[in-house]
């Protein structure tokens, strides 16, 4: 199967280029910067966005994996810019891959689209309201809405993954694992808050994996999207989960619990239903 991968370079694509290689399919890695990137048999890197969808002009394709998205980083995270990516240039960029062929999307949501909604589940449904609370996670919610749409009025196969709380490596260093992490092989003592947070930890392999699964589902049919929850099944707390990863990376310093206030805005338990 003949696969283009937008986002390709980053934390998720990275590791879902190398599992649909793996799978044996062909696949383009579509990339703002060639530098840097791993040599992956299979994998032939374009160096683009999804704003130029000239890109496809010469491209026939039997499946799009689309993971480019703008505001992942709060730091740029614009109103203007996370809708102008994650909606209005991911809508043409879809249009765009039909008239390449492609019938088959996975089309990548976030878990932070339920926003307020975890404050009102055990374990969030994918029927749940859509109430987030941010410029990245509207704009996500807002493209799964378009997704979904899109998948009816083209009368294509359309699979919409929500992932929790994805860690593993290539993850920005400034987010809580790669810190913990960093901490840990160093030597030096970590500060956390109290970690009664509960979250469902979701090893980036497994989401790669789900992705490129399903390209082949036979449950994936034309007009009817699909929209999932993806995690382990396995919450845990914040503290729990720090603890765990302490001992496996066989930390020297200390874990220091309860050093750092939650965040005013803090949802305390935050769990899919699967």
């Amino acid at each position: 199967m003949k696969i283009l991968i937008t986002g390709a370079s980053g934390f998720i694509g990275r590791h879902t280029a190398q599992a649909a290689a793996a799978a044996g399919h062909q696949v383009i890695g579509l990339t703002r910067r060639l530098e840097g990137l791993p040599d992956i048999d299979g994998v032939t890197w374009q160096q683009g966005s999804i704003e130029d969808t000239t890109i496809l002009l010469k491209t026939k394709l039997d499946s799009l994996i689309h993971l480019a998205a703008h505001g992942v980083d709060p730091a740029n995270a614009t109103w203007e810019d996370c809708f102008k990516v994650n909606v209005t240039d991911s809508i043409n960029f879809w249009k765009a891959a039909y008239t390449a062929g492609c019938r088959r999307y996975v089309l990548c949501g976030s878990c932070f689209e339920y926003g307020l909604s975890g404050e009102h589940y055990d374990f969030i449904p994918v029927t749940a309201p859509l109430l987030p609370t941010g410029p990245y996670h509207a704009s996500k919610a807002a493209a799964s809405v378009a997704a979904h749409a899109f998948g009816i009025s083209y009368n294509v196969r359309v699979y919409i993954p929500r992932p929790f709380h994805v860690y593993g490596e290539g993850e920005a260093a400034h987010r809580f694992w790669p810190s913990l992490r960093a901490a840990a092989t160093a030597g030096v003592d970590f500060e956390m808050t109290s970690g009664e947070q509960f979250r469902d930890f979701t090893p980036v392999a497994l989401v790669a994996n789900k992705l490129i699964e399903s390209l082949t589902r036979n449950d994936l049919l034309p007009k009817k999207p699909l929209i999932e929850n993806i995690g382990t099944g396995q919450p845990k707390n914040l503290a729990e989960f720090a603890r765990e990863e302490w001992q496996k990376f066989k930390a020297t310093g200390k874990l220091h619990i309860g050093r750092i206030p939650y965040r005013s805005d803090e949802i305390m338990r935050y769990v899919p239903r699967l």
